[in-house]
């Protein structure tokens, strides 16, 4: 039993030990979320994405090249002769019918140089313009992904500061109500109260250690949340080194930008389908590529006594190619309207959410006005009860009512303040550019 009494102790220790709460300041906080967050950086991989497709299109102005080196060993008639044309030793004897219908096998190894360089494709160029708008677009979406984590960032940690500030108030509101116990007791002790009015303040105390614990799990949970955004691998329990207050609005608050770079990045997605419809269009008109080759050719390996080059221009102009090209535009077509459609609808619906954000930060600091005045009056209540009680003026159910009371509009000022500051940094993040 003593053994297991010591297990127990050094097990509530470590436990103990391991739940420290560890400072952490809001610059910190942030400044970290913004070098080390997960979903930024995925977000940055998709910005590389994006620009390796786009390089992908530089064939469209940049030549092709490429090198190779062929052995053959054929007796094939047309081969053979010309492997020997090839290698530039062609006899009269080579014309001997005999001789050209049976040739003796002949090896032949050829170095061959080729360049494609494209001179006119003009659904190229606007495929390529199409991918450049892509690429903006996912770099526009970067940015906002950033802004929006930020401000992610800064709506934990105010919960966080909210958590420890709840579970301040009904630290306090227990030691009130160890202390309305212990009046409670003594005025019962004294026949003044009821038994049922000494247990009813035994009840309430109970009921503020719950909440406590419901306090506590919530920091931790908050604490992991944050952990989990600044990319640390242990999950630790965080507390605020900045105390909860009131923020104040910037005069540089307006309306919704249209360099809001989500709204730029719409912009970009609409170019991008623009590009792929005209694109399309362009697959109708013909294309001039050029082309040469450069050739070495011996009849032994890693040698080269004759060479050879071809230069020359291609015209090609696919006239019809089933319906599948008309199929391609009808949809790049109605792909561009759709995205033109969608562009509009984000812009009313963001203009839209930024009044709704307005309206919610006016009604924060109305709430925030009224919150504060019915705490001093709870306070004031509270104090007056808790001096007839002790009196014997009171009933212990009036004190203990008085009491949640206060502790109740404390929890509800301190939860408006940070309603108001979630709505005002909400409020800067729909109007930052």
């Amino acid at each position: 039993m003593k053994n297991l009494f010591i297990i127990v102790f050094l097990l509530s220790l470590f436990t103990l030990s391991a739940q420290t709460a560890i400072p952490l300041s809001r610059n910190d906080f942030l400044q970290k979320v913004e070098q080390e967050n997960v979903d930024l950086k995925i977000s940055s991989e998709e910005v590389l994405v994006a620009k390796g497709d786009f390089r992908q299109t530089n064939a469209v102005l940049l030549p092709k090249i490429s090198v190779s080196y062929t052995g053959i060993s054929t007796n094939n008639p047309l081969m053979a002769f010309g492997s020997k044309l090839n290698q530039r030793i062609i006899t009269e004897s080579d014309f001997n019918p005999d001789l050209l219908n049976n040739p003796s096998q002949i090896e032949d190894y050829a170095t061959r140089f080729d360049i494609q360089l494209p001179l006119l494709n003009f659904d190229g160029f606007h495929e390529r313009k199409a991918a450049r708008a892509k690429l903006e677009s996912f770099e526009y979406q970067n940015i906002r992904s950033k802004d929006y984590m930020m401000f992610e960032a800064e709506k934990s940690y105010m919960q966080l500061q909210l958590a420890y500030k709840t579970l301040e108030v009904l630290q306090n509101s227990r030691g009130v109500a160890q202390e309305n116990k212990r009046l409670a007791e003594n005025a019962f002790n004294q026949g003044i109260i009821q038994k049922a009015d000494m247990l009813s303040s035994e009840v309430r105390l109970l009921e503020i250690k719950n909440q406590i614990q419901y306090a506590q799990s919530s920091i931790q949970n908050i604490s992991n949340r944050l952990s989990i955004m600044m990319n640390d691998s242990i999950l630790k329990v965080m507390i605020p080194a900045d105390s909860l207050r009131i923020f104040e609005a910037h005069s540089s608050l307006k309306e919704v930008s249209d360099q809001r770079k989500d709204i730029l990045a719409m912009e970009s997605v609409n170019e991008a389908y623009n590009q792929q419809m005209k694109a399309d269009k362009m697959s109708f008109l013909p294309t001039l590529n050029a082309f040469g080759s450069y050739q070495l050719h011996n009849a032994e390996i890693f040698k080269s006594t004759a060479s050879g080059y071809i230069l020359g221009a291609e015209l090609k102009w696919d006239i019809l190619n089933g319906t599948k090209r008309f199929g391609k535009s009808y949809k790049s077509k109605a792909e561009f309207e759709k995205s033109k459609l969608e562009l509009e609808q984000y812009i009313s619906e963001s203009r839209a959410e930024f009044e709704e954000a307005k309206r919610m930060l006016g009604d924060a600091a109305n709430k925030l006005q009224l919150t504060s005045l019915a705490m001093e009056q709870s306070k004031e209540a509270f104090r007056v009860r808790r001096n007839r009680f002790s009196q014997g003026l009171e009933r212990t159910t009036d004190l203990l009512i008085a009491e949640a009371q206060y502790a109740q509009k404390q929890l509800e000022y301190y939860a408006t303040i940070y309603e108001h500051n979630a709505a005002l940094a909400y409020l800067e993040f729909l109007t930052k550019e």
